[in-house]
């Protein structure tokens, strides 16, 4: 996961793409870069930390023109610690190609060896974007040889990166000289919309950052489709995908996009509301709500399903934890020790909505349980009677290889173990998760037009029908593995119904 932007405008864009990624900066921590062209050069400044961190003013005057990308970077794949993987990635024939990406190719080892081999090109660090930003390369060099670049000559390229790349990725990548492309991937596994104003127009993987900074949502990219954007800003649309299907991250919606963004037609903060109702039901068929004096959420993306839960079962809500918002979200630290040393740094306890009361603690999903356990605990301290945590998400017990960072088994909390195992390592009274196909309806019944959703992580079902347990041991090869050792990918087992 991370948050990428690019914009072409009548007038600077620099100021506009540094406010974008403030507005993404939730969907990555590591590192944040952006890339400006003027005439036919392009400027660029990228580096490890927080947007506030990595740009100052010098460093903004030096990014002269008035179109340009940006990337806020969580990564997944690659060296998580090296600031060369950073976004942009630059590659100078033809033209001139720049490009920030969205998403994980899933046969990205396979790409490098035949970059290599058959294309004869190199690729210099081991992130997967580098290797999807030369494939891009390769394809146009092959359908322009050099000539004048056309609008079609755009959309034959990216018809051959959806031919050789698998995976999900959005991306977004500027021509020199020319103007800008953006694609999705033919599920449409990672959000990608645009916007524009009377200034130009804007790409970005969430909407809240085109209505943060005056642009009209005009609408999602479709799964496949390739959006050309001159340096006039005039639009082109083009499906380049042979066979799609629509099936977007539903982690986006319990966890991942900020609650006031619209993604491929749903609002995530309806979305998140509807788990509230569902939850409700599951529930009190586990805990009688006589037995609970107050329902408390876990911040801060659990808050809209919390309130219509205790809506529905009639308890009073009430705000029991406060946020440090200056600590990042624990679920994108990098390695388990600092994940749970930062849970106490990030929240402190209102003692008085704890003490002598039962309280049904309401948090979006639980995933490798070092936050819950911490949390639970915090509440304990503060003198809840008992604690019952109840998530509005499904047990995450499977790998996402998509771009989520939870790709290890051993990581998961809920892998290989039943509820109950997994309530007595959180240490809560009662344990209560959402059921798969009820999220799936909850957040479906918002657009019924989409084929269904990627909920690999909780069902164990690939969209992309390619993955299997070799694929997820080699993705999860030369990944930082948490304090607690290496994983064992011998007792990871996917269901009966691997693929799509």
């Amino acid at each position: 996961m991370c948050g990428i932007v690019g914009v072409v405008s009548q007038t600077p864009v620099n100021q506009l793409i540094y406010d974008a990624l403030l507005l993404l900066q939730h969907r990555g921590q590591d590192a944040a870069g952006i890339v400006t062209q003027q005439g036919r050069k392009f400027f660029m400044h990228k580096a490890k930390g927080m947007v506030r961190d990595v740009f100052r003013t010098r460093n903004m005057r030096a990014l002269p023109g008035n179109c340009g990308l940006g990337q806020v970077r969580y990564p997944t794949a690659g060296n998580a610690y090296s600031e060369e993987e950073a976004q942009p990635f630059y590659v100078n024939a033809p033209f001139g190609l720049v490009l920030v990406h969205n998403g994980n190719l899933t046969n990205a080892h396979a790409l490098k060896q035949e970059l290599f081999q058959t294309d004869h090109r190199h690729i210099n660090t081991e992130s997967d974007s580098e290797v999807l930003l030369n494939v891009l390369a390769h394809e146009l060099e092959k359908v322009t040889r050099g000539i004048t670049l056309k609008p079609a000559d755009v959309f034959a390229a990216v018809r051959g990166v959806h031919q050789r790349i698998k995976g999900s990725y959005a991306v977004v990548a500027l021509i020199a000289g020319h103007g800008l492309v953006a694609f999705r991937d033919p599920h449409g596994i990672r959000p990608l919309c645009v916007g524009r104003n009377d200034q130009g127009v804007m790409v970005a993987s969430e909407s809240v950052t085109l209505d943060g900074n005056g642009f009209e949502l005009d609408r999602d990219l479709l799964p496949g489709e390739a959006l050309f954007v001159d340096l006039e800003g005039n639009m082109q649309f083009q499906q380049c995908a042979d066979q799609i299907s629509h099936h977007p991250c539903i982690f986006e919606y319990v966890y991942l996009a900020r609650p006031d963004s619209v993604l491929d037609g749903i609002s995530v903060y309806q979305a998140r509301l509807n788990l509230g109702v569902t939850l409700a039901k599951r529930v009190v068929s586990t805990v009688p709500p006589n037995e609970i004096d107050v329902v408390i959420p876990i911040p801060e993306s659990s808050r809209p399903s919390a309130m219509e839960l205790a809506k529905l079962l009639g308890l009073p809500y009430r705000e029991g934890f406060v946020k440090n918002r200056y600590v990042g979200r624990t679920f994108i630290m990098p390695g388990q020790g600092v994940r749970k040393k930062s849970v106490r740094q990030k929240l402190n306890v209102i003692g008085s909505e704890f003490k002598g009361r039962n309280v049904l603690l309401v948090d979006d999903s639980i995933v490798r349980g070092t936050t819950s356990r911490e949390i639970v605990q915090m509440a304990r301290d503060a003198g809840a009677r008992k604690v019952y945590l109840a998530s509005a998400a499904p047990p995450v017990r499977y790998p996402n290889v998509y771009g989520i960072d939870m790709p290890t088994p051993d990581e998961l909390v809920a892998h290989g173990r039943t509820v109950e195992e997994v309530r007595e390592s959180i240490g809560c009274d009662a344990l209560i998760y959402q059921d798969v196909d009820g999220m799936k309806q909850a957040i479906g019944s918002l657009n019924p037009k989409l084929s269904g959703f990627d909920a690999s992580c909780f069902d164990g079902v690939y969209v992309t029908g390619d993955i299997t347990l070799e694929d997820i041991a080699r993705l999860n090869a030369g990944r930082d593995m948490s304090e607690e050792g290496e994983e064992d990918t011998s007792r990871l087992a996917l269901p009966n119904a691997q693929t799509a």
